[in-house]
């Protein structure tokens, strides 16, 4: 079966995240975006433990409507390189809790910071059962290879337990493949949400083939056992990450990387640090000019929140406004979720939102789109051409944050490299194997006489719907 997750969010427990990150309310945002698995987040801290608890049915399954639950914390080590771990219940969680709490102070955030490193911290979770690998891996802050230059230097002996590094905002599977070390790694894609907006959680996510919706099944997907594994990786297009490019961290000012190292690492404008950007890094790191994709790894399908595309269609100035939720609202009540509106939708089923709203995501889908790289700290910003900006509209991008002038990328669809998903492709993909199962499933209804074909399908319980049934 297909299963969306977004493994990795905070709880209201951590610092700078919304009051509103609690268990119902991302149960509920979770749903609209169409998601089936989330990661818990914060599983260390005493109060959200609770939290899990109250919504626990067993154990190992937790559960609130349609959404399942999945032990899950980030742990910044003694190096403050940030480290992802799922586990296979509550009563490991609680285990977790008790082997660090002597590391650390567990209530101060829900990110606990312990005197641990890498090693250490995998062997703890080796001891637990419990899945582990590297956070937001190529950022310059709290990251892998902002402190170390291979994985054996952070993890050490415990190096080969290693089974997943998450890519981040401002990487893909193309940056990461150029590094020889992470081919035999699975890929995560997730939101790293502090909110439950619609342009926060699952603004990126991991599609995986399971066998069921449980740790054991997404292990399995992980390590890929048994011919499961990841499917899909969706995520934004790299540049928009906030420490894509090298750039100051106080003006925002971007350099290339001989200039950045000629001056210092100082800012000739303000004087703030310029710090080195994932394109850099990954130059440094890389074996191979252009990525090597091993077998195993799935497409990768840029994606940004549909919120964000309504905004830069109408002109204004936050995802927040009351013309971008309505039609945000409109496109999830009747399509279902926010991708089947996004990437499945006919263009005339669209025009229940206003025209600049349909034109921007058939722009989108064709990559007709202009990037300005982020960088210090700034996200980049997506930017639709001339002939489909709205009249005396303000610069499309994330509220709340001043502009700086940086290089334009156009984005087409010619010449993708192999991981790099096609909205043409995906939906063509689909109607496919959408006529093949309703072909198949005929004779099954013509049987039963009461049940559509979809309630027969034996993949999914009832109500389980992924984006991607492709």
């Amino acid at each position: 079966m297909k299963v969306n997750a977004d493994l990795h969010l905070h709880s209201k427990y951590s610092m700078a995240c919304s009051g509103k990150m609690e268990l119902p309310t991302i149960a509920s945002e979770a749903s609209k975006k169409g998601m089936e698995l989330i990661g818990t987040g914060d599983c260390t801290h005493p109060k959200w433990l609770e939290d899990i608890k109250k919504a626990a049915i067993s154990d190992e399954e937790i559960r609130i409507g349609d959404i399942f639950f999945i032990p899950t914390t980030e742990i910044e080590d003694i190096d403050r390189v940030h480290h992802l771990l799922i586990l296979p219940s509550i009563s490991k969680a609680e285990e977790l809790a008790e082997r660090i709490a002597s590391f650390g102070n567990l209530e101060a955030d829900g990110r606990p910071t312990v005197k641990l490193d890498g090693c250490e911290i995998a062997e703890i979770a080796k001891d637990l059962g419990a899945l582990i690998g590297p956070c937001h891996a190529f950022t310059p802050w709290t990251a892998l290879y902002a402190y170390h230059d291979s994985l054996e230097s952070c993890y050490g002996s415990m190096t080969d337990y290693v089974s997943f590094i998450e890519l981040g905002l401002s990487a893909d599977s193309n940056y990461a493949d150029r590094i020889e070390e992470l081919h035999r790694l699975t890929f995560l894609t997730n939101s790293d949400a502090h909110s439950p907006s619609t342009n926060k959680l699952a603004r990126e996510f991991t599609q995986f083939n399971v066998p069921d919706i449980t740790f054991e099944g997404l292990k399995k997907a992980i390590l890929r056992e048994q011919g499961y594994g990841p499917i899909l990786n969706v995520g934004f297009f790299p540049e928009e990450g906030k420490y894509n490019r090298s750039a100051c961290i106080k003006c925002f000012t971007q350099y290339p990387l001989p200039e950045a190292e000629a001056r210092r690492w100082r800012c000739p404008k303000c004087g703030g640090i310029i710090k080195k950007g994932v394109t850099d890094r990954i130059n440094e790191l890389a074996d191979f000019e252009a990525p090597m994709h091993p077998d195993h790894r799935p497409p990768y399908l840029h994606l940004i929140p549909l919120a964000e595309i309504i905004q830069m269609a109408l002109g204004h100035a936050s995802v927040q406004t009351k013309g971008v939720k309505t039609a945000w609202q409109a496109l999830i009540e009747h399509f279902g979720n926010e991708v089947e509106a996004l990437i499945y939708a006919e263009p005339d089923a669209l025009k229940i939102v206003d025209e600049r709203v349909v034109n921007a995501i058939l722009a989108f889908r064709k990559g007709d789109v202009i990037i300005h790289p982020g960088g210090g700290g700034q996200y980049g910003w997506l930017e639709l051409p001339e002939h489909l900006k709205a009249e005396k509209s303000e610069s499309a991008g994330r509220a709340g944050e001043e502009r700086k002038e940086a290089p334009k990328i156009a984005k087409t669809e010619k010449g993708k490299a192999r991981t790099q998903a096609s909205f043409s492709d995906l939906k063509r993909k689909k109607s496919i194997e959408t006529a093949e199962t309703v072909e198949t499933d005929e004779g099954k209804t013509a049987v039963a006489g009461k049940k559509k074909p979809e309630e027969e399908s034996p993949e999914k319980p009832a109500g389980q719907k992924s984006l991607f049934d492709f």
